[in-house]
């Protein structure tokens, strides 16, 4: 009897852990990675107002001669997102600010130029998607912003300047 006990708890273990190891399975999965150059934006041009007076409003279109430009270079065709940092006023270095705002902005693929084939920017408060263009070989885009000063009638006389920032990431 203990012979027969011993048999049968030897059979019954060995069906458990055989019904165990075929119930195991394997899977794979690929890991991909895309590489691609890192972005390089340059400051091409500051937007520049010029004279403003007292009271009077000024605005850049960015396609005017004035606006200002970002220069970037990236993988070719790839896919960017541009965000923009839009300071709300400018500063003459103390406690005296300038209004500014109405943003406006758009982007070529092509050349440096604003004044024809530039696309217009719907939101500079959003994400704008594009691409690099394939100028050359190389990947480039170029970014152009303009806005509107709102200077007060007794706006203190002076310099002002703020900081515009354009971030580029791929997607």
């Amino acid at each position: 009897m203990r012979l027969i006990y011993r048999v049968s708890a030897t059979v019954i273990a060995s069906l458990s852990l055989g019904s165990v190891a075929t119930a195991q399975t394997s899977g794979n999965i690929t890991a991909r990675a895309t590489v691609r150059q890192p972005i390089v934006i340059a400051a091409g041009q500051d937007l520049d107002f010029g004279i403003v007076l007292q009271g009077t409003p000024k605005s850049v279109a960015s396609t005017a001669a004035l606006a200002g430009r970002f220069d970037a270079t990236g993988t070719p065709s790839a896919n960017v997102n541009i965000n923009f940092t839009l300071p709300a006023t400018l500063s003459d270095g103390g406690p005296n600010t300038l209004p500014i705002g109405t943003w406006t902005g758009c982007f070529n693929q092509t050349a440096a130029v604003n004044s024809s084939g530039c696309t217009a920017i719907a939101s500079m408060a959003g994400t704008t998607p594009t691409a690099f263009g394939n100028v050359a070989g190389t990947g480039r885009l170029w970014v152009f912003v303009g806005a509107t000063v709102t200077p007060g009638a007794a706006q203190v006389v002076g310099n002002y300047t703020g900081t515009v920032t354009m971030t580029l990431t791929y997607f």
